[in-house]
């Protein structure tokens, strides 16, 4: 069995994306817009598509990138642009501490702090962060280390 996380970026999708390469070395491995997707008869369902009506055709229905070893899922859900993720963050494990502060600083960009990258009694750094688009991002320093 796999679980994975699947992101609702609400309309910033790309944004997001692009963030993510630029901090985290991250890959978009496949990318599909509304404008690929096969046309669909009408529907009298307003809340399957971006906003209640026709997904703008640039948007991204679906994406999946690859950070480190692990893909998230992605898409620009229903394009409310205010993204919300509450009750969850993702951990994010680095193998030294400089690669915990830089991965630490480039997630902070634009976000909020809510634990400084401080030595614990179970990690020589760990800190909290909640990013740009609202992502919750735990960072520790693997304990073996």
């Amino acid at each position: 069995m796999k679980v994975q996380s699947y992101l609702s970026f609400e309309g910033r999708c790309d944004e997001a994306l692009t963030f993510y390469k630029k901090a985290l070395g991250a890959e978009v491995v496949q990318l599909m817009r509304y404008s690929e997707a096969p046309q669909m008869p009408p529907s009298s369902d307003a809340d399957a598509s971006c906003g209640g009506g026709a997904p703008a055709a640039d948007k991204v229905m679906h994406a999946v990138v690859r950070i480190g070893e692990t893909e998230l899922m992605a898409s620009d859900g229903r394009c409310s642009g205010q993204p919300e993720f509450k009750g969850i963050m993702l951990a994010l494990t680095a193998a030294t501490d400089a690669q915990a502060r830089q991965w630490f600083d480039a997630l902070a960009e634009g976000g909020q702090v809510m634990q400084p990258l401080i030595p614990t009694f179970f990690s020589s750094s760990f800190g909290m962060l909640t990013d740009r688009f609202g992502v919750g991002w735990l960072l520790v320093v693997h304990a073996g280390q």
